[in-house]
Order: structure tokens, then C-alpha cells, then sequence
């Protein structure tokens, strides 16, 4: 399978190492030093678990600030950009999520779009509203900083937003990954 995440930071980087165990995985990131850590098999985040894997483990792992590159031949796309919260607004910006979104089906509109950003109820249904486009999941992260890849390899659930082949393909690929495999 081969499967574009877009983000290197915990959420992202740590779904990359994840999937790359048994996938080909293009990390995508604007940050070209991010870029040349995650090549040079160095960690750009702060997690133990990160930095060995990307040393010492097998994966099928490269990564590029090329977007056209990275979704050309993705089957899925796994958006893991920044939504910060502004309290004046009351709301998240979901804004780089709508452009990776808007980026891959420019590029490549055969590919499922998973949504682990951190996004407001009902944002799923917006965006597929909105573009037309039915191939966009949203599975929540359950990580925490500085223990992310743990949090993925040993998971207590794994949620994806609805029931479909689609859907169980997805959560399949990140069981394969985990050690725990009862999640």
C-alpha cells in the first residue's frame, strides 16, 4: 500500500514510522530540515520511541516537501497538519487541513483522505459537502507528546469515523503496525 502523511510532528511522524513498518510511506512536510531529519533517519520531534525506530527498524520510509510528489501514487493520505485553537474565534483553523485536502484531489482524486487533525464536529461533512469529494475519513488520535509512537504501537482503541471497506482497510493498517493487536 502506499500511503502519503502529510505532517511530521507527534501526530504524523509517529503514523509514518507506524505504517512504514509494512507499507511504502512518503512523509510530506513544508519544513525542508524536518524533511532532512526524518531522510537522514533522525527524529524531528522529542520521542524516544521515534528516534530508535527511525535508527534501528526496517521501514519503508522517505520523506519530501514535493506535495505533487508525495500524492501522485498514494492510496491513502493521512492529513496530521496544525488546527490550532484561537480563543477569540472560538474556533479551530482547519485551513492547512482544507488545502492538503484541496492539493490531493488535484493531484490524485483515487486516493481515501484520513483526517487525524484535531477538527470541530461535523468538519467531515462540511469538507465532503464542499468539494464534492466522498473519500475523506476522520480517525482521531489518541497520542500524547513525547510518547506518541508508544501510543500507536501499543493502542487501547482505534477509532475511524464510519463503517466501510474503506474504513476497515484503514484501521487494519494501523493494527498491522502495533504491537498490541487486540485494540
Amino acid at each position: 500500500m502506499n500511503i502519503t502523511v502529510v505532517g511530521l510532528g507527534y501526530v504524523g511522524l509517529s503514523n509514518a514510522i507506524l505504517l512504514a513498518q509494512h507499507n511504502s510511506v512518503t512523509a510530506l512536510d513544508i519544513s525542508a530540515a524536518r524533511v532532512a531529519q526524518v531522510n537522514a533517519r533522525q527524529s524531528p520531534i522529542i520521542d524516544a520511541d521515534c528516534a530508535a525506530y527511525l535508527q534501528d527498524h526496517a521501514l519503508d520510509l522517505s520523506a519530501t516537501t514535493d506535495p505533487q510528489a508525495a500524492y501522485a501514487s498514494a492510496d491513502y493520505v493521512i492529513v496530521a497538519t496544525p488546527t490550532d485553537y484561537d480563543p477569540q474565534t472560538d474556533a479551530f483553523d482547519t485551513s492547512s487541513v482544507e488545502a492538503v485536502i484541496r492539493d490531493v484531489l488535484a493531484t490524485n482524486s483515487q486516493a481515501v483522505i484520513v483526517v487525524k487533525s484535531t477538527v470541530p464536529v461535523g468538519f467531515t461533512r462540511r469538507i465532503r459537502d464542499e468539494t464534492g469529494f466522498d473519500n475523506i475519513l476522520f480517525s482521531p488520535e489518541f497520542l500524547r507528546e513525547g510518547r506518541a509512537l508508544y501510543d500507536n504501537l501499543h493502542p487501547s482503541r482505534i477509532v475511524v469515523g464510519e463503517r466501510s471497506p474503506r474504513a476497515q482497510v484503514f484501521a487494519d493498517l494501523l493494527r498491522e503496525g502495533a504491537i498490541r493487536k487486540d485494540a
